[in-house]
């Protein structure tokens, strides 16, 4: 079964992309691990890479399929894959559908993961972590039983992230909603565009899509 997942940056894609991958054995692929594994193996298209990387120019939607291409080969994608990340437009969608055609195969589903825009703004702002341990904690929804105290390690010192600021959230969440905007007309034509809410719990959100992947079964 070969899917994408769409989404916001703290929708839960990640989580949810790990849940498949040991439920269903599927292989969670990130554009971004793809390619540094392929300029580190040295094969043919990652040579193409490494040398317009070193040129400071961006790698091409031809490359970056190519890529796909060699890594979706491989035997541990053999009941699958997860993209999460890619594609971004509809060139890229359009080019990865015609890889996958060459190669007999295609896209089960591409889930939408929906949000809120203001409730997520509000998950990413109000979250914060122990320093020692790394726990994760949220103002409202998931606060320490001892205030200022980690429940894991009774570490006193708390970090949020730089880039969890509301403008910040904010600028990420109009890029995500301009890139992907045209994607859903184009999937949901080829009849694989599904929808799940990105706002519920994460064990609700796990049962949703697998309820519809069962469907297409």
């Amino acid at each position: 079964m070969n899917l994408i997942l769409l989404g916001p940056p703290g929708a839960g894609k990640g989580t949810q992309a790990q849940r498949l991958q040991q439920a269903r054995g599927l292989v969670q692929l990130s554009t971004g691990d793809m390619l540094r594994a392929a300029v580190a193996a040295g094969s043919e298209i990652g040579k193409r890479a490494d040398a317009v990387m070193k040129r400071g120019e961006l790698v091409s939607d031809e490359i970056v399929v190519g890529i796909i291409e060699d890594r979706i080969g491989q035997p541990d994608c053999a009941k699958g894959f997860i993209l999460d990340g890619f594609p971004r437009t509809t060139a890229q969608a359009e080019a990865l559908d015609a890889m996958l055609a060459r190669k007999g195969m295609k896209l089960d589903a591409v889930i939408e993961m929906v949000v809120d825009d203001a409730q997520m703004v509000d998950r990413i702002t109000g979250r914060y972590t122990c320093a020692k341990c790394g726990a994760g904690y949220h103002d409202t929804n998931k606060r320490p039983k001892k205030s200022g105290v980690c429940d894991v390690c009774g570490g006193t010192q708390f970090t949020r992230r730089a880039d969890d600021k509301a403008e910040t959230v904010k600028a990420r969440l109009d890029a995500y909603h301009r890139q992907t905007a045209p994607l859903l007309p184009y999937y949901r034509a080829r009849g694989v565009l599904q929808q799940v809410d990105g706002m519920a719990e994460i064990d609700q959100v796990s049962a949703q899509i697998d309820k519809l992947l069962d469907r297409l079964k």
